[in-house]
């Protein structure tokens, strides 16, 4: 395993300068401070300020270019963001990873950013504001936990199951209005249960994952290895909607993969909602179709005839939300409760 840290080049250093608090003047006056949300990827970081009622007010990202590219790529979100909002330093940070992550030690190594292997990011971001909580997630516990949130009905949604297909496929849990850690912090990882024994080494070390059919990624490669010569999983959304037969094979693979995890994951734990979202996802019926014909068909116990996964209501920003939702609703994630950094 590559346990390489960030470069002097790279470290965090001395605090990101954010202004000042908002205590004072009479517009701020009795309003909570906002709370900085981060999304970290395995392709792209994002950063928003988020008010206490939801109100996103300024947002950005910035893609991952190489390697050696994610403490640079951090501390540029966080700057950039907090430069578009005048009134400083905000109430807390919450932080939404891709893992396996340790929430206890603040540590995350994601799959796809190979030179963070237990990287300390709440540390590093905690450094940057001094005195703040920041509180860190799964980034699919954060999407799962911001679509709770937003929800309009969230009164009558005590568990939520959110799914993410993009670059890699999560997922996380919202139960009673907390992101469900699990007892090591990475309850929710459904693109790593197992859908084909036979199938392909995972990253992850495991074979036949989720996330070796239905990613973005894996997609594009299946259909490349059926004779399909687009560069990515929008040209191949494009290629299945003319009715391109090998794009709309790769969509099919992807359908059932995905139907097998949810029917086991719903089985075991029969949420209240289940909601789809990520890049891929955005391609709507061209993903969703060929996954309500698998879940139809797959399905046996009566509790699992008819489900039917919604889109995100939130699109891209559903984890933002949700990491917000790590510091305004003052709830550490259930079931492990991590310090504050």
């Amino acid at each position: 395993m590559d346990t390489a840290g960030t470069t002097d080049a790279e470290s965090p250093g001395g605090p990101v300068d954010t202004g000042s608090p908002r205590d004072g003047g009479a517009a701020n006056a009795g309003r909570p401070a906002p709370a900085l949300a981060l999304d970290i990827g395995g392709t792209k970081f994002a950063a928003a300020v988020v008010e206490h009622d939801g109100t996103i007010t300024a947002r950005t990202e910035e893609p991952l270019t190489g390697p050696g590219t994610a403490a640079g790529v951090l501390r540029t979100v966080i700057a950039r963001v907090l430069d578009r909002v005048p009134g400083g330093v905000p109430s807390g940070v919450g932080i939404g990873s891709a893992g396996p992550l340790d929430p206890i030690a603040g540590t995350v190594s994601p799959v796809n950013i190979r030179e963070w292997r237990d990287h300390p990011l709440r540390d590093e971001v905690a450094a940057m504001f001094p005195g703040r909580p920041v509180r860190l997630a799964g980034d699919g516990q954060c999407m799962a936990l911001g679509e709770w949130w937003r929800a309009p009905d969230r009164d009558r949604v005590r568990s939520l199951l959110g799914v993410v297909v993009s670059t890699g496929v999560g997922g996380g849990l919202a139960l009673d209005g907390r992101a469900h850690a699990g007892s090591s912090g990475n309850a929710g990882h459904i693109g790593h249960t197992v859908v084909d024994p036979a199938g392909e080494r995972c990253p992850c070390g495991a074979t036949g994952c989720v996330e070796t059919i239905a990613s973005g990624p894996s997609m594009v490669r299946r259909a490349r290895a059926a004779g399909w010569s687009g560069a990515d999983a929008r040209e191949l959304a494009a290629a299945a909607r003319a009715g391109e037969p090998r794009a709309l094979a790769a969509f099919d693979e992807a359908g059932r993969a995905l139907a097998l995890a949810l029917l086991n994951a719903v089985a075991v734990l029969d949420p209240d909602r289940v909601v789809i979202g990520g890049g891929v996802a955005a391609a709507g019926g061209i993903l969703l179709d060929p996954l309500y014909r698998w879940l139809d068909d797959l399905a046996g116990l009566p509790f699992l005839r008819g489900l039917r996964p919604v889109p995100t209501a939130l699109g891209r920003d559903a984890g933002l939300y949700g990491a917000a939702a790590l510091i305004h609703r003052d709830r550490p994630a259930a079931s492990l409760a991590a310090p504050d950094a």
